[in-house]
Order: structure tokens, then C-alpha cells, then sequence
């Protein structure tokens, strides 16, 4: 998720098209790239507000990379200069030691296409971005990081289900991930309807296969429920009202309110989750079509820790290994954002 190429006021006022992401060099236990896996050497910059970096946050937590991958939390609220450390002393990034993401990016090109995203992973050393993609690095922290993993870490991307979990998670993304977003961004109206019908014909497909399965894929949590999680625990503060994604509420679809309970009371999942900081991030930055920039009251967020009955199911969330212990102190979502 990054700033729009001529600033907030241009969202909805142009066809949406999600940008690839330009800097993709890789992490990796061998370091074929360049960069190597490396304890400390390396900082995750995130907002909570992000759907995209809220995966590498998830999965962060469920792989036990706390100690080994440093992160840092940008404000909500981007400005045109992109995400900022205002949450900061000094609006710095400790670590870092720079006011704005961009700065990052800057060190590593300039005149980069695609504008300032997050999720990135930033070379603390040279103070350079390594990678904004964001769909090959929580991969990348299941599989090539597992040196540093705790011990009891699931594995979320099983070698023997990788092709299954990689069919699921195309789907999820084309209409669900992205296809709220096109819906959203949409300049006409035909073009809404299309992105708009697309997100509930694939709910609807998601809900028959969650009616009998615990989990999207196996019986364990995968990449997969990571990845439709951070889209779901979005969807009635902010897709629903603000994307006009309408159609129904996810409170008002018994199975797929169920399932996302589920995973919001899984350690790691709902500790990530900062509600105020996804509200104020879509209703104030996205000027474009919230021109107001009035924040909703609602939703009523009393129910996620209500009872989902989902273990009914079966399914062992860990797998093999166990819950993760609970987020560093200095990691912890403030009361104002959770239920």
C-alpha cells in the first residue's frame, strides 16, 4: 500500500491499477541476491493499517521473527511525502534514523516507479530498501528464514500443499485482496459493479468451502488464511461502507464471520489487528472519495471476541508446533484499537 502518484486527493479520480512491485530482491538463506538471512540486520517497516504489510506483521509474529527481524510502525495518517514516523520520538524511526519512508527508497534509487509501499524491508547497515514485494516476502519468512524461526513455529506454507495454497491465494487476491480495491477506485459505475460482484461471487465461493473446513487449505493455518484474514477483519469498517462494498455485511454471513473470529482470537492474528488505525488511515487519507475526511463511529466491535464454535471443525492451528507467546510490550496495539 503506498501514496497515490500525485498525492491522496487522487484516489477515485482515476482507473485503478495496483502498481507491481518494482524493487524485488529477495531475502534468502543463501543470499543469492545479495542479501543474506541475517539476525538483526534487517528492519520491517509496516502500518497497521495496510492489509499488505499486516501479512508480513502476522506472519512475523506466528514465526516467532521478533528478535531477529526488527520492526517499525508507520503512522496511518501518509502524507505526499509517504509513510512517516510521526508515532515516533522526534518523528524518527530509531533504527533508521529517517523521517519518511521515501527516504529508504531514495538511498536505494531514485526516480523508482510506483511510489513509496509498504510493506519494506529496509539493509539497517546501509540504510537501503531491499524488497517491497509483498507477495514474495511473507513467503520468503516461512520458508527461507527458518533458521531463526522459535521453536514451535508452523510451517504456513507445507511444501505438500504449496500448489493448492498458490491456487486459493490467486483466487483471493484477483477478486477479494485487490478486488475491494478496484471496487473502491472505481471512475465508473460499470467498472464498480464489475469489481464489486467479483468480491461477493468469490465470498460466496469461500463460504461453501469454509462451511466444512476449518481452514482454507489442510487442517492447519497456511499463507492462505493470513492472506484473506488481513482483507476480512477489514471489510465492515472499511470496505463495506467506504469501498461500497455493500451487498452485505461479513457480520451478517454466519460462516465467514465465524471463520474470521476464529483467527482474530489466534494469538498472533487479532494482536496485530489495529482497528483505529485502519479507520483513520482509509477514511482520512483517501480524499479522493472521502473528501470530508469524516471517521465513522462504527462498527460495533464488541463481537470479535464473542464465541465462533469454529473448532467443531477439527483442525490444528499450529499444526505440530504452538501458539506464539504475546507481542513485545512496545509491539502491543493500543486500547483505542482493539475491541
Amino acid at each position: 500500500m503506498g501514496s497515490a502518484d500525485d498525492g491522496n486527493s487522487s484516489y477515485g479520480q482515476k482507473a485503478f491499477k495496483r502498481s507491481k512491485s518494482h524493487f524485488a530482491d529477495r531475502v534468502t538463506a543463501d543470499g543469492r541476491d545479495g542479501w543474506p538471512v541475517e539476525a538483526g540486520r534487517y528492519r520491517l517497516v509496516v502500518s497497521r493499517a495496510c492489509p499488505w504489510a499486516s501479512r508480513a506483521v502476522i506472519s512475523r509474529r506466528l514465526l516467532g521473527l521478533e528478535d531477529a527481524l526488527s520492526m517499525a510502525i508507520a503512522d496511518p495518517i501518509q502524507d505526499d511525502r509517504s509513510w512517516r514516523f510521526t508515532l515516533d520520538p522526534d518523528d524518527r524511526d530509531p533504527v533508521l534514523g529517517i523521517r519518511y519512508l521515501s527516504e529508504a527508497y531514495d538511498k536505494r534509487e531514485s526516480d523508482y516507479p510506483g511510489g513509496v509501499s509498504v510493506p519494506a524491508l529496509v539493509d539497517v547497515p546501509s540504510g537501503k530498501l531491499v524488497t517491497n514485494d509483498y507477495q514474495q516476502l511473507t513467503l520468503d519468512l516461512a520458508t527461507e528464514w527458518t533458521a531463526l524461526h522459535r521453536d514451535g513455529a508452523p510451517d504456513l506454507y507445507p511444501r505438500a500443499l504449496r500448489d493448492e495454497i498458490d491456487t486459493v491465494m490467486a483466487e483471493v487476491y484477483e477478486d477479494v485482496n485487490n478486488g475491494v480495491y478496484r471496487a473502491g477506485f472505481a471512475t465508473g459505475q460499470e467498472e464498480y459493479e464489475e469489481a464489486c460482484a467479483g468480491v461477493f461471487r468469490r465470498l460466496d465461493l469461500l463460504t461453501s468451502r469454509l462451511a466444512r473446513q476449518r481452514y482454507l487449505v489442510g487442517d492447519t493455518l497456511t499463507e492462505a488464511d493470513i492472506r484473506l484474514f488481513t482483507t476480512l477483519v477489514r471489510f465492515d469498517a472499511v470496505y463495506h461502507g467506504h469501498f461500497k462494498c455493500n451487498r452485505w455485511k461479513l457480520t451478517e454471513n454466519e460462516v465467514l464471520w465465524a471463520y474470521v473470529r476464529d483467527l482474530y482470537q489466534t494469538p498472533g492474528f487479532g494482536d496485530t489487528v489495529d482497528f483505529d488505525h485502519i479507520k483513520r488511515h482509509y477514511y482520512q487519507v483517501h480524499t479522493g472519495i472521502n473528501p470530508t475526511g469524516i471517521v465513522p463511529l462504527g462498527p460495533d466491535l464488541a463481537g470479535w471476541l464473542t464465541p465462533h464454535h469454529r473448532e467443531e471443525l477439527g483442525g490444528r492451528p499450529f499444526g505440530d508446533g504452538t501458539p506464539p507467546g504475546p507481542p513485545p510490550p512496545q509491539e502491543q496495539v493500543p486500547a483505542q484499537g482493539r475491541p
